[in-house]
């Protein structure tokens, strides 16, 4: 049998790897990774740390877009109801490797959903078929996420920065589309740079389209609108505690739905 590991470089699939490599030899297993072209720097110091240590084989895939590149082409703003840089940049080029250089018959994909998931976990199963899907999260020991970090420092590898500054996924440097309004007030606190950027993205997507269209929503007031990055930027600096502080979103790009949803669990 071959092994295929979804790669994401955050913990819960690196944790994934690990205890494959363990059972079934570095030679008999492959990291597949999609690269979004927006991942943060640590992860991919992390990603390749434990690779080398792991000693198989890691294949990188990329379409060469940004998410919001992916966005304006698509002519929307990538956000949580319509995250279409996910598809594109992640599940489409994982989807077409997989199938171009691996068989049903003799492989078993390995997703990064634990023993918190089980209607996750078969749900995959059924999405996933023909292909055998295997969750080793879902076994013992079973771990929490700080017990995956924690266990990784006993490795000697220290897990991505995006975990220690508070993030509850390490997507996109922090500023994954499908995140809420209590991710992206953390992006600004600990990466203003990085948050100016995807406003300054936004905004420009926005003008091509002509539409008053954003990432985040405003459920203030008994309704729902378009929040802008800009707004909610701005909206922070006079007042840095007005935002929901429990929207964290659902961001993950293999999460739900179909057969590509395979990455790491919402709390990795």
């Amino acid at each position: 049998m071959k092994h295929l590991v979804q790669y994401s470089t955050g913990a819960a699939s690196a944790e994934v790897a690990w205890r494959v490599v363990e059972e079934h030899g570095p030679e008999n297993v492959v990291l597949l990774t999609a690269d979004t072209k927006k991942e943060h720097a640590d992860n991919w110091r992390f990603a390749r740390q434990v690779q080398e240590r792991l000693g198989c084989e890691w294949v990188v895939v990329a379409d060469g877009r940004t998410p919001m590149q992916v966005g304006r082409d698509a002519r929307v703003v990538p956000n949580n109801r319509m995250a279409v840089c996910s598809r594109v940049l992640k599940r489409e080029l994982l989807d077409k490797y997989r199938a171009e250089h691996f068989d049903p018959a003799d492989t078993i994909v390995y997703l990064g959903y634990d023993w918190t998931e089980p209607h996750r976990v078969e749900a995959a199963r059924e999405h996933w078929a023909p292909w055998t899907v295997d969750c080793p999260l879902t076994r013992p020991p079973y771990l929490f996420k700080q017990q995956i970090f924690e266990l990784f420092r006993e490795r000697g590898i220290e897990p991505p920065l995006l975990y220690k500054q508070g993030f509850q996924h390490a997507n996109c440097s922090g500023g994954c589309v499908r995140g809420g309004q209590a991710q992206w007030s953390l992006l600004l606190q600990v990466n203003r740079g990085e948050y100016l950027d995807w406003e300054r993205e936004e905004n420009e997507t926005r003008a091509l389209l002509g539409k008053d269209v954003s990432i985040l929503r405003d459920r203030t007031g008994g309704g729902v609108r378009a929040l802008t990055l800009t707004e909610f930027r701005e909206r922070l600096e006079r007042q840095p505690a007005l935002f929901d502080a429990d929207d964290w979103g659902a961001c993950g790009c293999f999460m739900d739905g179909s057969p590509s949803d395979l990455d790491y669990p919402r709390t990795p």
